[in-house]
């Protein structure tokens, strides 16, 4: 039987975001260690709120960051 994630992005999405992220970046070092950071910042964050985690904090990190890539509105003017 498989088993059924509980959130609607699937692998192969997950996949094309990364890939986006990869082929913008100048620097594939620089954005692994970026996506590494934000899910490290995220996962101390869930568990300092004591919340259950429906996605892996990586996985949460690279949708995120392929989010504010390919839609800049959402992150708004400082």
């Amino acid at each position: 039987m498989l088993k059924r994630s509980k959130f609607e992005t699937t692998q192969s999405q997950i996949m094309l975001r990364a890939e986006e992220l990869i082929s913008a970046a100048s620097n594939r070092y620089r954005i692994t260690v970026q996506v590494a950071n934000r899910a490290k910042r995220r996962r101390y964050e869930d568990f300092e709120n004591n919340e259950d985690a429906i996605m892996k904090p990586v996985l949460r990190a690279i949708l995120e960051m392929s989010d504010e890539m390919t839609q800049p509105e959402i992150i708004g003017e400082l």
